[in-house]
Protein backbone atom coordinates (compact mmCIF):
# COMPACT_ATOMS: atom_id res chain seq x y z
CA UNK A 1 0.00 0.00 0.00
CA UNK A 2 0.72 3.64 -0.69
CA UNK A 3 1.13 6.13 -3.41
CA UNK A 4 4.26 7.13 -5.82
CA UNK A 5 4.49 10.79 -6.86
CA UNK A 6 6.02 11.44 -9.84
CA UNK A 7 6.36 14.02 -12.52
CA UNK A 8 3.75 13.61 -15.57
CA UNK A 9 3.80 16.72 -17.58
CA UNK A 10 2.67 20.39 -17.58
CA UNK A 11 -0.02 22.47 -18.75
CA UNK A 12 -0.70 26.09 -19.27
CA UNK A 13 2.45 26.86 -17.06
CA UNK A 14 1.59 24.32 -13.91
CA UNK A 15 3.36 20.89 -13.37
CA UNK A 16 1.03 17.97 -13.51
CA UNK A 17 2.16 14.80 -11.24
CA UNK A 18 0.87 11.25 -11.59
CA UNK A 19 0.11 9.35 -8.51
CA UNK A 20 0.51 6.00 -8.23
CA UNK A 21 -1.75 3.95 -6.01
CA UNK A 22 -1.30 0.10 -4.90
CA UNK A 23 -3.75 -1.99 -3.24
CA UNK A 24 -3.14 -4.78 -0.51
CA UNK A 25 -4.57 -7.41 -3.35
CA UNK A 26 -2.28 -5.93 -6.07
CA UNK A 27 -4.49 -3.64 -7.76
CA UNK A 28 -2.71 -1.10 -9.28
CA UNK A 29 -4.18 2.68 -9.81
CA UNK A 30 -2.59 5.51 -11.45
CA UNK A 31 -4.37 9.13 -11.38
CA UNK A 32 -3.26 12.35 -12.54
CA UNK A 33 -4.30 15.83 -11.15
CA UNK A 34 -5.53 17.16 -14.38
CA UNK A 35 -9.03 16.81 -14.26
CA UNK A 36 -8.35 14.51 -11.96
CA UNK A 37 -8.24 11.40 -14.13
CA UNK A 38 -7.89 7.93 -13.27
CA UNK A 39 -5.17 7.40 -15.82
CA UNK A 40 -4.74 3.44 -15.70
CA UNK A 41 -6.29 0.90 -13.48
CA UNK A 42 -4.67 -2.77 -13.41
CA UNK A 43 -6.30 -5.74 -11.71
CA UNK A 44 -4.21 -9.33 -11.08
CA UNK A 45 -6.13 -11.88 -13.28
CA UNK A 46 -4.71 -15.41 -13.85
CA UNK A 47 -1.49 -14.76 -15.76
CA UNK A 48 -0.81 -11.75 -14.85
CA UNK A 49 -2.06 -7.70 -14.47
CA UNK A 50 -4.83 -6.75 -16.83
CA UNK A 51 -5.47 -3.21 -17.83
CA UNK A 52 -9.54 -2.23 -17.02
CA UNK A 53 -9.62 1.89 -17.86
CA UNK A 54 -8.75 3.46 -21.39
CA UNK A 55 -6.23 5.87 -21.36
CA UNK A 56 -3.05 7.20 -22.54
CA UNK A 57 0.71 6.68 -21.77
CA UNK A 58 1.91 10.49 -21.71
CA UNK A 59 0.05 13.59 -21.05
CA UNK A 60 -0.26 15.66 -24.04
CA UNK A 61 -2.44 13.51 -25.40
CA UNK A 62 -5.45 14.45 -22.80
CA UNK A 63 -5.57 18.25 -23.66
CA UNK A 64 -5.46 17.52 -27.15
CA UNK A 65 -7.68 14.64 -28.05
CA UNK A 66 -9.33 13.25 -24.79
CA UNK A 67 -13.07 12.49 -24.68
CA UNK A 68 -12.84 12.73 -21.01
CA UNK A 69 -10.92 9.54 -20.46
CA UNK A 70 -10.77 8.95 -16.54
CA UNK A 71 -11.75 12.51 -15.77
CA UNK A 72 -14.07 14.40 -13.64
CA UNK A 73 -16.54 16.19 -15.36
CA UNK A 74 -18.84 19.16 -14.06
CA UNK A 75 -19.51 21.89 -13.07
CA UNK A 76 -22.36 20.49 -14.70
CA UNK A 77 -21.56 17.34 -15.94
CA UNK A 78 -23.91 16.24 -18.90
CA UNK A 79 -25.82 18.14 -20.88
CA UNK A 80 -27.63 21.32 -20.58
CA UNK A 81 -30.07 22.39 -22.99
CA UNK A 82 -29.80 25.80 -25.40
CA UNK A 83 -26.36 26.45 -22.22
CA UNK A 84 -29.16 28.66 -20.59
CA UNK A 85 -30.98 28.34 -17.10
CA UNK A 86 -32.72 30.36 -15.10
CA UNK A 87 -31.79 30.86 -11.25
CA UNK A 88 -33.22 33.45 -8.90
CA UNK A 89 -35.06 35.62 -11.37
CA UNK A 90 -32.24 35.65 -13.32
CA UNK A 91 -31.04 33.51 -17.19
CA UNK A 92 -27.52 32.57 -16.94
CA UNK A 93 -25.67 31.07 -20.80
CA UNK A 94 -23.05 29.22 -20.38
CA UNK A 95 -20.80 27.65 -22.50
CA UNK A 96 -22.39 26.00 -25.25
CA UNK A 97 -19.65 23.61 -26.46
CA UNK A 98 -21.76 21.05 -27.91
CA UNK A 99 -24.26 22.18 -30.84
CA UNK A 100 -25.65 24.72 -29.11
CA UNK A 101 -25.76 23.05 -26.07
CA UNK A 102 -23.32 22.69 -22.51
CA UNK A 103 -21.77 19.53 -22.32
CA UNK A 104 -19.80 18.77 -18.95
CA UNK A 105 -19.15 22.13 -17.53
CA UNK A 106 -17.73 23.73 -21.01
CA UNK A 107 -14.81 23.39 -22.50
CA UNK A 108 -12.99 24.67 -19.56
CA UNK A 109 -14.77 23.08 -17.46
CA UNK A 110 -13.32 20.97 -13.89
CA UNK A 111 -12.39 17.79 -15.81
CA UNK A 112 -9.77 20.28 -18.20
CA UNK A 113 -8.32 21.65 -15.61
CA UNK A 114 -5.14 21.60 -12.71
CA UNK A 115 -6.35 20.37 -9.44
CA UNK A 116 -3.84 20.81 -6.12
CA UNK A 117 -3.03 18.02 -4.92
CA UNK A 118 -2.53 16.35 -1.26
CA UNK A 119 -1.30 12.96 -0.54
CA UNK A 120 -2.46 10.67 2.59
CA UNK A 121 0.41 8.61 3.51
CA UNK A 122 -1.27 6.02 6.26
CA UNK A 123 -3.34 4.58 3.21
CA UNK A 124 -3.60 4.80 -0.77
CA UNK A 125 -5.14 8.00 -0.89
CA UNK A 126 -5.06 11.33 -3.00
CA UNK A 127 -7.06 14.23 -1.88
CA UNK A 128 -7.63 16.79 -4.97
CA UNK A 129 -8.61 20.27 -4.14
CA UNK A 130 -10.32 23.15 -7.21
CA UNK A 131 -11.39 26.92 -6.93
CA UNK A 132 -13.58 28.00 -9.67
CA UNK A 133 -14.27 31.61 -9.69
CA UNK A 134 -17.46 33.13 -10.20
CA UNK A 135 -18.26 33.74 -13.64
CA UNK A 136 -16.02 30.09 -15.00
CA UNK A 137 -17.62 28.57 -17.80
CA UNK A 138 -20.95 31.28 -17.67
CA UNK A 139 -21.77 29.60 -14.21
CA UNK A 140 -22.36 31.83 -11.18
CA UNK A 141 -20.72 31.80 -7.96
CA UNK A 142 -17.25 31.16 -6.21
CA UNK A 143 -17.06 27.24 -5.65
CA UNK A 144 -14.45 25.03 -4.17
CA UNK A 145 -14.22 21.42 -5.03
CA UNK A 146 -12.78 18.34 -3.21
CA UNK A 147 -12.32 14.98 -4.62
CA UNK A 148 -10.90 12.29 -2.96
CA UNK A 149 -9.58 8.98 -4.31
CA UNK A 150 -9.13 6.39 -1.61
CA UNK A 151 -7.74 2.37 -3.22
CA UNK A 152 -8.91 -0.52 -0.59
CA UNK A 153 -8.33 -4.19 -2.05
CA UNK A 154 -9.92 -3.84 -5.10
CA UNK A 155 -12.33 -1.14 -4.34
CA UNK A 156 -11.70 2.68 -5.66
CA UNK A 157 -13.61 4.99 -3.33
CA UNK A 158 -14.24 8.83 -4.93
CA UNK A 159 -15.59 11.24 -2.03
CA UNK A 160 -16.53 13.91 -3.75
CA UNK A 161 -17.53 17.54 -2.24
CA UNK A 162 -18.36 21.29 -3.36
CA UNK A 163 -18.73 24.37 -1.59
CA UNK A 164 -20.39 27.48 -3.03
CA UNK A 165 -21.10 30.96 -2.15
CA UNK A 166 -24.01 31.81 -3.58
CA UNK A 167 -26.91 29.55 -5.08
CA UNK A 168 -25.20 27.54 -8.11
CA UNK A 169 -25.76 23.90 -10.46
CA UNK A 170 -23.43 21.39 -9.79
CA UNK A 171 -22.98 18.35 -11.23
CA UNK A 172 -20.07 16.09 -11.32
CA UNK A 173 -19.29 12.44 -12.83
CA UNK A 174 -15.96 9.97 -13.30
CA UNK A 175 -16.00 9.63 -16.87
CA UNK A 176 -13.88 6.48 -16.45
CA UNK A 177 -14.18 4.87 -20.00
CA UNK A 178 -14.40 0.50 -18.84
CA UNK A 179 -13.10 -2.66 -20.71
CA UNK A 180 -12.93 -5.69 -18.45
CA UNK A 181 -12.06 -7.61 -21.64
CA UNK A 182 -8.86 -7.98 -23.62
CA UNK A 183 -11.09 -7.48 -27.09
CA UNK A 184 -11.40 -3.66 -28.82
CA UNK A 185 -14.90 -3.25 -27.83
CA UNK A 186 -17.27 -3.83 -24.74
CA UNK A 187 -20.25 -5.78 -26.55
CA UNK A 188 -20.24 -8.48 -25.43
CA UNK A 189 -19.81 -7.44 -21.91
CA UNK A 190 -22.86 -8.43 -19.67
CA UNK A 191 -24.99 -5.65 -17.55
CA UNK A 192 -27.02 -5.99 -15.44
CA UNK A 193 -28.32 -2.55 -14.26
CA UNK A 194 -31.03 -1.39 -11.32
CA UNK A 195 -32.49 1.72 -13.57
CA UNK A 196 -36.34 1.36 -13.08
CA UNK A 197 -37.45 4.33 -15.40
CA UNK A 198 -35.12 6.37 -17.98
CA UNK A 199 -34.96 10.55 -18.78
CA UNK A 200 -36.44 10.72 -22.36
CA UNK A 201 -34.02 12.47 -24.80
CA UNK A 202 -35.56 14.38 -27.90
CA UNK A 203 -32.77 15.90 -30.13
CA UNK A 204 -29.44 15.98 -29.26
CA UNK A 205 -29.52 14.08 -26.70
CA UNK A 206 -30.96 16.64 -24.43
CA UNK A 207 -33.90 15.41 -21.94
CA UNK A 208 -37.48 15.95 -22.95
CA UNK A 209 -38.17 16.13 -19.01
CA UNK A 210 -40.20 13.05 -19.35
CA UNK A 211 -39.54 10.24 -17.09
CA UNK A 212 -40.75 6.63 -18.72
CA UNK A 213 -40.71 3.36 -17.11
CA UNK A 214 -37.80 1.03 -19.22
CA UNK A 215 -40.05 -2.27 -19.83
CA UNK A 216 -39.82 -2.99 -23.36
CA UNK A 217 -37.11 -0.38 -23.95
CA UNK A 218 -33.46 -1.30 -24.52
CA UNK A 219 -32.98 0.63 -21.29
CA UNK A 220 -34.36 -2.61 -19.02
CA UNK A 221 -31.09 -4.03 -18.11
CA UNK A 222 -32.46 -5.27 -14.89
CA UNK A 223 -32.22 -8.95 -15.69
CA UNK A 224 -28.87 -8.66 -17.17
CA UNK A 225 -28.06 -8.62 -21.04
CA UNK A 226 -25.11 -7.42 -23.50
CA UNK A 227 -24.95 -4.71 -25.63
CA UNK A 228 -26.17 -6.60 -28.85
CA UNK A 229 -29.41 -7.34 -30.28
CA UNK A 230 -31.13 -10.51 -31.04
CA UNK A 231 -29.32 -10.55 -34.33
CA UNK A 232 -25.88 -9.49 -33.14
CA UNK A 233 -26.15 -6.07 -34.21
CA UNK A 234 -24.64 -3.02 -31.58
CA UNK A 235 -26.81 -1.71 -29.24
CA UNK A 236 -25.77 1.87 -28.87
CA UNK A 237 -25.75 3.95 -25.23
CA UNK A 238 -25.72 7.02 -24.14
CA UNK A 239 -28.63 7.69 -22.01
CA UNK A 240 -29.77 8.17 -18.43
CA UNK A 241 -31.45 5.14 -16.00
CA UNK A 242 -33.34 6.73 -13.00
CA UNK A 243 -32.26 4.52 -10.16
CA UNK A 244 -34.57 3.56 -6.73
CA UNK A 245 -34.26 6.15 -4.41
CA UNK A 246 -35.20 3.43 -1.30
CA UNK A 247 -32.04 1.84 -2.16
CA UNK A 248 -28.89 1.36 0.48
CA UNK A 249 -25.62 2.09 -0.65
CA UNK A 250 -24.36 -0.99 -0.25
CA UNK A 251 -26.36 -2.80 -2.94
CA UNK A 252 -24.74 -2.25 -6.14
CA UNK A 253 -26.71 -0.32 -9.14
CA UNK A 254 -24.66 -1.84 -11.69
CA UNK A 255 -22.43 -5.31 -12.17
CA UNK A 256 -20.90 -5.93 -15.51
CA UNK A 257 -19.19 -9.08 -16.21
CA UNK A 258 -16.03 -9.10 -19.05
CA UNK A 259 -16.96 -11.60 -22.05
CA UNK A 260 -14.04 -13.94 -20.28
CA UNK A 261 -15.93 -13.93 -17.28
CA UNK A 262 -11.93 -12.88 -15.36
CA UNK A 263 -13.63 -9.83 -14.21
CA UNK A 264 -16.83 -7.96 -12.56
CA UNK A 265 -17.45 -4.86 -11.75
CA UNK A 266 -19.81 -3.10 -9.20
CA UNK A 267 -20.67 0.04 -9.15
CA UNK A 268 -22.39 1.78 -5.34
CA UNK A 269 -23.28 5.32 -5.70
CA UNK A 270 -25.79 8.01 -4.08
CA UNK A 271 -26.76 9.47 -6.79
CA UNK A 272 -30.07 9.20 -8.61
CA UNK A 273 -29.22 8.45 -11.54
CA UNK A 274 -26.59 6.85 -13.59
CA UNK A 275 -26.00 7.70 -17.41
CA UNK A 276 -24.49 4.39 -19.30
CA UNK A 277 -22.41 5.63 -22.71
CA UNK A 278 -20.85 2.63 -24.89
CA UNK A 279 -18.79 5.36 -26.68
CA UNK A 280 -21.06 5.41 -29.54
CA UNK A 281 -19.04 8.86 -30.88
CA UNK A 282 -15.37 7.81 -30.02
CA UNK A 283 -13.40 8.13 -32.70
CA UNK A 284 -10.23 9.13 -31.00
CA UNK A 285 -6.28 8.52 -32.61
CA UNK A 286 -3.17 9.23 -30.19
CA UNK A 287 0.03 7.82 -29.81
CA UNK A 288 -0.18 5.06 -32.38
CA UNK A 289 -3.29 3.74 -31.20
CA UNK A 290 -6.75 3.96 -32.08
CA UNK A 291 -9.96 4.34 -30.18
CA UNK A 292 -13.03 3.48 -31.59
CA UNK A 293 -17.02 2.86 -31.60
CA UNK A 294 -17.75 0.58 -28.56
CA UNK A 295 -13.64 0.36 -27.17
CA UNK A 296 -15.15 0.92 -23.96
CA UNK A 297 -17.98 1.88 -21.62
CA UNK A 298 -18.68 4.77 -18.82
CA UNK A 299 -21.31 4.40 -16.07
CA UNK A 300 -21.78 8.15 -14.85
CA UNK A 301 -23.42 8.63 -11.65
CA UNK A 302 -25.25 11.51 -11.50
CA UNK A 303 -27.47 13.69 -10.84
CA UNK A 304 -30.93 13.72 -13.51
CA UNK A 305 -29.30 15.24 -16.81
CA UNK A 306 -30.53 18.96 -17.51
CA UNK A 307 -32.12 19.12 -14.00
CA UNK A 308 -31.68 23.12 -14.13
CA UNK A 309 -34.56 23.65 -16.46
CA UNK A 310 -37.02 20.65 -15.48
CA UNK A 311 -37.81 21.66 -12.06
CA UNK A 312 -39.39 18.11 -11.56
CA UNK A 313 -36.20 16.65 -11.50
CA UNK A 314 -34.19 16.05 -7.97
CA UNK A 315 -32.97 19.90 -7.41
CA UNK A 316 -29.37 20.25 -8.63
CA UNK A 317 -28.70 23.59 -6.90
CA UNK A 318 -26.02 24.28 -3.84
CA UNK A 319 -25.37 27.01 -2.17
CA UNK A 320 -24.00 28.70 1.58
CA UNK A 321 -27.20 26.68 3.16
CA UNK A 322 -26.82 23.25 0.87
CA UNK A 323 -23.03 21.74 0.21
CA UNK A 324 -22.56 19.43 -1.90
CA UNK A 325 -21.58 15.55 -1.42
CA UNK A 326 -21.54 12.66 -3.71
CA UNK A 327 -19.68 9.19 -3.32
CA UNK A 328 -18.80 6.29 -5.40
CA UNK A 329 -17.13 3.40 -5.10
CA UNK A 330 -16.57 0.61 -7.79
CA UNK A 331 -15.14 -2.88 -7.43
CA UNK A 332 -13.05 -4.75 -9.87
CA UNK A 333 -12.53 -8.18 -8.80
Amino acid sequence: MGVKVESFGSYEGRRVDQFHLVSDTGVEVDLINWGVVVRDWRVPVAGGMRPVVLGFDGFDAYPAVSPYFGALAGRVANRIGNARFRLDGKTYEVDANFHGHSLHGGAGGIGHQVWDAEVDEEIAAVRFTLFSPDGQMGFPGNVTFSATYTLTGNRLRLDLSARADRRTPINVVQHQYFNLGTGPDVLDHHFRIAGHAYTELGGLLIPTGAILPVEGTQWDLRAGRTMRDAAGQPVDYDGNVVLASDRRFEDPVAIVTGPDQALTLKLFTDRPGLQIYNSVWTDVTAEGRHFGRHCGFCLEDQDLPDAVNHPHFPSTIYGPDRDYRHRVDIEIA
